[in-house]
């Protein structure tokens, strides 16, 4: 199977490739071809050639009246099947092996799932498992505990609000928070310290504290380290807030293509940063 030429060797038209489709983010949802040249410092013909094969094969889709280039079908695929295979899972185990070693917690990290936070990950703590079942699959209410609220903190109040408004609330221990205007106030501190602990609110046996996983501005989940109160450690839980967070941010950054990257000027013969229109398109908000 042979594809089409942009000028260049197969690594550099894989790499200049790839670079095009990494910028694409909420700020830049399409690119025309001039557009795309003078960004990223490409002839015309080069960028017309680049943006035809990507689209020839799927990865984006060009409107036929404005001449302009958008992420294509092939992406939803392969982003299905990366799901569909664990890939989420995977990566974020491979953050919370190392903070449950580095803090001997429990560590776990859940995403949106409606009203609730769903936990797809977790790693033991030295302590072992703080629950008689898996943690995976959990569902932690929007109302109870640092993980769910380290997460819904960070949202828009206006959409927070819509989906918790006039919604009753279970009270699943005796702390448990199920006034509505109280549990606002608690959000919004959270989201002011930009963490959040909790100690029995949703399951009286541990405590916790949680982070938010964020994409820029955006909350796409959140990371926490739990500990059952039943066991002594030399430590306090908040101690390790700056592991957690180191954590979320490393997670971030894995799942981002936000980070403006020094590609290969090869007509030059060495790597550059993209033009300042160019890392605008990288920016995720």
């Amino acid at each position: 199977m042979t594809t089409p030429s942009t000028n260049g060797s197969p690594l550099q038209t894989v790499d200049r490739a790839l670079q095009v489709l990494l910028s694409y983010s909420d700020q830049r949802i399409e690119w025309g071809v001039t557009e795309l040249a003078e960004a990223f410092d490409l002839n015309v013909s080069t960028s017309q050639r680049l943006l035809a094969a990507l689209a020839s094969r799927g990865f984006l889709t060009a409107d036929p009246y404005t001449r302009r280039y958008s992420l294509g079908p092939a992406l939803w695929h392969m982003a299905s099947l990366w799901e569909r295979g664990g890939g989420l899972a995977r990566l974020a185990e491979q953050v919370l092996t190392e903070l449950a070693a580095d803090t001997g917690r429990t560590a776990t990290f859940t995403v949106p799932d409606g009203f609730y936070v769903r936990c797809i990950a977790a790693v033991d703590g030295l302590s072992g498992p703080v629950r008689s079942h898996p943690l995976v699959g959990d569902l932690y209410p929007a109302h109870a505990g640092a993980t769910s609220r380290a997460y819904f903190a960070f949202l828009d109040p206006l959409v927070r609000r819509n989906m918790l408004a006039g919604r009753p609330f279970a009270r699943y221990t005796e702390i448990t928070q199920v006034d509505e205007d109280a549990l606002e106030d608690m959000l919004r501190e959270t989201y002011q310290a930009g963490w959040a602990y909790s100690e029995g609110e949703y399951d009286a046996t541990t405590r916790a504290i949680a982070v938010p996983v964020r994409i820029g501005a955006k909350p796409i989940g959140s990371l926490t380290l739990v500990e059952p109160k039943i066991y002594d450690y030399d430590d306090e839980l908040q101690d390790h807030l700056p592991a957690l967070q180191a954590a979320a941010e490393k997670f971030a950054s894995l799942l981002s293509s936000n980070q403006a990257r020094a590609h290969r000027d090869w007509r030059r013969g060495r790597s550059r940063i993209p033009s300042s229109s160019a890392r605008s398109a990288l920016d995720v908000s």
